[in-house]
């Protein structure tokens, strides 16, 4: 029966997806944005209810609802062309112009030079009027004027007078998928990668949480979140191979393979800049070994297009970062309340150092995920960014952690994205950041501020610590201890067998959803 209501709350939550991509998007007069939040409120009350259902769900039951929401929902995703961002037509161009040997840092998309790259999907031509005037027709489709007398260009781009903002490693991406399909396909090739990138961190999320004796039905606050689908698929926003690159990292650096989490990491900055903030809490032991792998890794990627452009390579960056009004302060939503115009800066910086050092100091180098998702988390509060895609790196270290009370976060910056108001997005967020401080508190028990000061890091896995079944795991080993002393090495080995099945079936059986 519990599968079953399962079941039929994913199957609902993928025919509103199916339907929200094909029927609502911010581009039409007429489907924007009220439609899309009723849509989206829908669809985290769907997420809710089916997370919430899971909790009466054991065994191999888990697997196969979580896996079969993913691609079901991630399927859905992909029916329709995006709805909130053309952000995935950059993508390609950019992917067009370096499979032509091209930097795409060189040239800004409506350059006459690159005219005979422009697929139609893209640069549709102009309609000409009675009166002779050329217009651009069609949704997502932006008229540009060139230089010359009636020289117009219809593009599906946004930007198209500025070069692109993306990092390497993005850019050999987007050249790889357009190496694959060619420039023809419109939006559907990114938002399979998309799917595929989605799926692949699910499968990457129980694999982990298995090795490590957490709850497995916490990777269905990643494998069935709205977010997840709308943004990584449907928008197919480039942040998803952040994130992959990202929990590969987190996963390595556990396994005390640093030279490689460093590479992984390095690739993830490499790709959108932002997975720099996951950074602190993967150098509390061997940091220099992470931070060395990712310097190279990061440089290594930087070096072909610096070669061919020079400083170029930074693109649109600096001029993305003063539109969004980070130069000036007036984009920190909260922080302005304090500390406005130039002021607010200052205090943003110091707030990131001293998150950052916290996070350093009080991580536990063996679950690192706890310190990651306060670290990302706390940052995209205080910078409170207008598009909620940035929140897709949060998620994953959310179904770690379990920490289901930070999706209040990536909930706001959607809220923030339909209604660009500044008064809003501050009540959002600061009823995100009273939930986070009154469920982090009430799960901490007393004396949690005193805890945070003392030098032992917080070990933050709600993934059955202090249940039953977590004391009879800990039974195990001590039990294992006294038959290497009494038994001798053979009756020792078979020993750690029986503990390494009984913690698997303990992570298998754990319920984590309760006070804790």
């Amino acid at each position: 029966m519990r599968i079953t209501v399962v079941s039929l709350l994913l199957a609902a939550l993928a025919v509103l997806t199916g339907f929200v991509v094909r029927s609502v998007d911010l581009f039409s007069p007429g489907r924007g944005t009220v439609p899309l939040v009723v849509s989206l409120a829908a669809a985290w009350l769907l997420f809710a209810a089916a997370v919430i259902a899971l909790r009466g769900v054991r065994g191999r039951a888990v697997v196969v609802l979580i896996l079969a929401g993913s691609l079901g929902i991630g399927a859905a995703a992909m029916i329709g062309p995006p709805n909130t961002s053309t952000d995935s037509a950059r993508y390609a161009w950019d992917g067009i112009v370096s499979n032509a040997g091209i930097s795409p840092y060189a040239y800004v998309p409506s350059d006459p030079r690159l005219d005979s790259l422009r697929p139609d999907w893209l640069f549709p031509a102009p309609q000409v009027g009675a009166n002779g005037t050329a217009r651009c027709v069609g949704e997502r489709i932006q008229t540009v004027h060139r230089s010359g007398p009636g020289d117009v260009l219809c593009s599906a781009l946004n930007r198209t007078g500025v070069p692109t903002i993306y990092p390497p490693a993005a850019e050999l991406f987007f050249a790889g998928v357009r190496a694959v399909t060619g420039p023809g396909p419109a939006y559907w090739p990114l938002q399979l990668t998309g799917l595929l990138l989605s799926i692949g961190t699910t499968v990457m999320l129980l694999f982990g949480m298995r090795r490590r004796g957490i709850d497995l039905r916490h990777a269905a606050l990643w494998a069935w979140c709205p977010l997840v689908a709308s943004e990584a698929v449907t928008n197919s926003h480039v942040d998803m191979l952040g994130v992959v690159f990202t929990l590969a990292a987190a996963f390595l650096v556990t396994r005390e393979r640093y030279w490689r989490g460093g590479i992984a990491l390095g690739a993830a900055i490499a790709t959108k800049l932002i997975p720099v903030i996951a950074a602190p809490a993967l150098l509390r032991k061997q940091g220099w070994k992470v931070i060395t792998a990712a310097l190279v890794t990061f440089l290594l990627l930087y070096v072909p297009y610096v070669l061919a452009t020079g400083i170029g390579v930074l693109g649109y960056l600096p001029g993305y970062l003063t539109e969004e009004g980070y130069q000036d302060g007036t984009r920190f939503a909260l922080v302005s309340l304090v500390a406005p115009g130039g002021a607010a800066i200052i205090v943003v910086g110091i707030l990131l150092v001293v998150v950052a050092a916290l996070t350093l100091w009080k991580t536990d180098p063996a679950r690192p995920w706890l310190g990651q998702l306060v670290m990302i988390g706390s940052t995209l509060v205080i910078l409170s960014p207008r598009y909620p895609w940035y929140a897709l790196l949060l998620v994953p270290f959310i179904a770690l952690s379990g920490r289901w009370e930070w999706l209040a976060v990536p909930l706001a910056l959607s809220i923030r994205m339909l209604f660009p108001s500044v008064q809003l997005t501050r009540v959002t967020l600061a009823a995100a950041v009273i939930l986070i401080v009154a469920v982090s508190l009430r799960r901490a028990g007393p004396g949690a501020v005193k805890r945070l000061f003392r030098r032992r890091p917080l070990r933050g896995s709600p993934a059955g610590e202090g249940t039953r079944a977590e004391s009879v795991a800990v039974g195990a080993a001590r039990s294992v201890g006294a038959a290497r002393s009494v038994g001798g090495a053979q009756k020792a080995s078979s020993s750690r067998g029986r503990r390494r099945h009984l913690l698997r079936d303990v992570g298998r059986s754990r319920v984590t959803w309760s006070r804790r």
